[in-house]
């Protein structure tokens, strides 16, 4: 009865303004920050990490196709090598800005059109696989369930978390229904909360074409550049609380338990001095 509110942030540029950030974190449990490539600037991304630390909330890499001008939605066919490079800028940026105001990336989601294609495309999953493995072998991956990447991510040995969406429609075969066809987005609060008592209680939600799929989750997304997003999350975490969930990061443990692999490692390097 454990689960995780998830929101994508840091996604303003500018004097541009996307989402209410400040609100969303006092509702989420995990925040995936935009690491500047689809969206969000150096100053919002700092703010929203600082913003994170201050309520608690566990902090994802958002990473991206560099695509500002699609708002990372388009598919972007990238050489591995190059997509790979890509990555691991946009991670140590965030990890970096993180740990100025003692935050820690715990995770990475890829944005947008990566999501979607690593889902199924071998050769780019297996290059941000290869970019968090170069960075930062610590962080776990959030995906889709049954993902390419989320297999290629686990045989390299990162944590794999799953992923399920409550406020997008679902194809029958368990994947989302592209933002070009109609009802692919949902906008309706009330049927979004019940959608998602039914997913975290059930294990399952009615796909697009009526068909009832099973979808295993250990985090929920609400898209933060939705219009109605803080009301959603709102009345998503009112739903699961009523239903008996704790609502909790899942990176939160390994968080915990990487921070005293790394007090440990420094005692005995203490010892092994003495």
């Amino acid at each position: 009865m454990r689960i995780d509110l998830n929101s994508d942030m840091g996604e303003s540029y500018g004097r541009w303004t996307l989402g209410d950030d400040h609100a969303l974190l006092d509702v989420v449990s995990s925040a995936n920050v935009a690491c500047g490539f689809h969206a969000g600037d150096p100053a919002g991304m700092l703010r929203t990490l600082s913003n994170a630390a201050d309520n608690g909330v566990c902090v994802g890499a958002h990473v991206a196709y560099h695509d500002l001008a699609g708002f990372g939605r388009r598919f972007v066919d990238e050489q591995p090598a190059d997509l790979k490079a890509d990555v691991m800028y946009q991670l140590a940026a965030l990890e970096g800005l993180a740990a100025s105001v003692g935050a820690r990336v715990s995770y990475v989601k890829p944005h947008g059109a990566l999501y979607n294609r690593i889902v199924h495309d071998e050769r780019q999953a297996q290059a941000v696989v290869d970019a968090i493995v170069a960075i930062d072998p610590a962080l776990g991956l959030l995906t889709l369930p049954g993902s390419v990447v989320g297999e290629i991510a686990a045989a390299a040995g990162l944590r794999v978390f799953r992923e399920a969406f409550a406020d997008r429609a679902y194809m029958p075969d368990g994947t989302l229904v592209p933002r070009t066809q109609p009802g692919a987005v949902i906008s309706d609060v009330d049927a979004v909360a019940a959608r998602v008592s039914r997913m975290a209680s059930a294990g399952e939600v009615v796909a697009i074409d009526g068909s009832v799929i099973p979808v295993a989750a250990d985090s929920v997304c609400v898209h933060g550049d939705s219009p109605s997003a803080v009301a959603m999350a709102r009345a998503i975490r009112a739903r699961l609380d009523a239903d008996g969930f704790d609502v909790r990061a899942f990176a939160a443990d390994a968080v915990a338990d990487s921070a005293a692999d790394d007090a440990a490692g420094t005692a005995g390097s203490a010892g092994a001095g003495k």
